[in-house]
């Protein structure tokens, strides 16, 4: 498949359209909706950007496929649905991300707690047609209960499991969170061969570095600073309780988490009308 990568810099977030070269079928994984938090205010920068990408390289847009449900950045799923009339689809955990978060943020019965607001849940396994190539679902949670990867050829979309070799890998303080489900769905996305290219949702370079959307399982395995070869699952699971201790909640988990559980929907206006 041919992927294009587009990298959002308020939230260092990697949008992916990827598609089969026979048939001009595309999804794209992993869209930003842009959001000033200053002023409360969504806009469709991102998504035009997108959009215009599409247009030019005449594709069909199939799927919107989301990784998981995004603590850092607000999905743009809800608008490219209507944008493009396509199904938008995540892993079958959303249902206990959703029950999670319900609980924690009190937000009753306005959530419903059954993946409704997606057009597919998906299980390991599951298999999604794009024109003559097939996108395979594999579960990979760890960092959430709705982590998913999606292989299409020899590129795997990983989400936030795994980031850049001298970053590492994702946090699991998250609700459903396990550093131990973590180990073995990174394990999982080794066992695809190291010359599988692993398109990142995240990357935070630093100083002078431009970010990288994809990595090679082999470079993974040589030089990731938490799993590489060689860290057992016991240090990685001690590595990373220590480590997520530390981290602080991202910026934008409030408004995020209540966004992306609702499929990029937005909450209904207050009594205020806001």
């Amino acid at each position: 498949p041919r992927v294009e990568s587009f990298f959002h810099q308020p939230t260092s977030t990697w949008t992916h359209v990827v598609w089969d070269p026979a048939s001009a079928a595309a999804a794209i994984i992993d869209p930003v909706l842009d959001y000033d938090p200053q002023a409360a205010r969504t806009s469709q920068e991102s998504v035009a950007r997108l959009a215009r990408f599409v247009d030019e390289q005449q594709l069909s847009v199939r799927w919107i496929l989301e990784t998981h449900a995004h603590a850092d950045h607000l999905t743009a799923a809800a608008v490219l649905h209507e944008l493009f009339a396509c199904p938008v689809a995540i892993g079958r955990g959303i249902c206990a991300v959703q029950a999670h978060f319900c609980q924690l943020f009190e937000l009753g019965d306005t959530v419903a707690k059954d993946g409704s607001q997606f057009q597919r849940l998906l299980d390991d396994g599951d298999r999604l047609e794009l024109g003559e190539q097939q996108i395979r679902v594999m579960s990979t949670p760890g960092h959430t209960d709705d982590s998913v990867t999606y292989v299409i050829g020899d590129a795997a979309f990983v989400g936030d499991t795994l980031f850049t070799p001298e970053y590492g890998t994702a946090r699991c303080d998250f609700p459903g969170g396990s550093p131990r489900r973590l180990f073995h769905s990174i394990q999982r996305i080794y066992a695809l061969g190291d010359q599988t290219r692993l398109f990142l949702c995240h990357d935070y370079p630093a100083s002078g570095h431009s970010p990288r959307p994809m990595i090679l399982v082999a470079e993974q395995r040589a030089s990731n600073v938490h799993v590489g070869d060689g860290v057992d699952e016991a240090a990685f699971v001690r590595m990373r309780e220590t480590r997520d201790a530390t981290l602080e909640v991202p910026a934008l988990i409030l408004p995020a988490i209540q966004v992306n559980i609702r499929g990029g929907h937005l909450p209904e206006p207050g009594g205020n009308g806001v």
